[in-house]
């Protein structure tokens, strides 16, 4: 869900992607600034806000991160359903996180909202003695796919920020000119007196 008031935009965004990839930990650097060494796993899903400002608008980011375990697969469109971005996230150190993204990035592309901004985030760059899947072949697949690509590190902080941005800068232009279903686009006046809302 996406709602758009007088330069502001409130985007629901939701986080994906295999346990252990640093889903929670690249939140926690975004919000808080913070990484933490042993970070426990994320249980059903975590809620957090964060606005940024971007050119003359300002974005309200509503961030969904879900638990990356199989037994938690079902609840996901739960999160998934409505929101304006995603970030797809894997570990650049494991091929088979690498995988399970571009599953993820399949379901997206079948059930999640049509004009929905797609990110693809490597993440534990800071691990390039490890590195699994090269930057290369992420991007390429990032291409055919239709979402952008970096490679993050929540611990040294590289990138972490810029994935954010990225997303709030392409949300505006993502919106398209009637309202779809999921999406709720809100007039406020300067007075803020009315607001008009509408669903579907």
């Amino acid at each position: 869900m996406a709602t758009i008031g007088h330069n502001n935009l409130n985007a629901k965004l939701v986080l994906l992607g295999d346990m252990g990839a640093g889903k929670s930990s690249l939140v926690l650097r975004f919000v808080k600034g913070q990484f933490l060494e042993f970070q426990e796993s994320t249980i059903g899903a975590a809620f957090f806000s964060q606005t940024l400002a971007v050119n003359d608008a300002t974005v309200k980011f509503e961030i969904w991160d879900t638990a990356g375990q199989e037994r938690y697969h079902s609840l996901a469109p739960m999160y998934y359903r409505g929101a304006a971005a995603a970030i797809i996230v894997y570990d650049i150190t494991s091929a088979d996180s690498f995988t399970r993204a571009k599953k993820w990035v399949q379901e997206l592309q079948k059930q999640g909202n049509a004009n929905m901004v797609m990110a693809l985030a490597g993440n534990k760059a800071d691990l390039e003695e490890k590195r699994k899947v090269t930057a290369e072949e992420a991007r390429v697949y990032a291409e055919e796919n239709g979402l952008f690509f970096m490679e993050t590190s929540a611990k040294t902080a590289a990138n972490v920020n810029d994935v954010f941005h990225e997303i709030a800068k392409r949300l505006p232009r993502a919106q398209p000119t009637q309202n779809p279903a999921g999406m709720v686009l809100v007039d406020r006046p300067a007075d803020g007196a009315r607001a008009a809302s509408c669903c579907s």
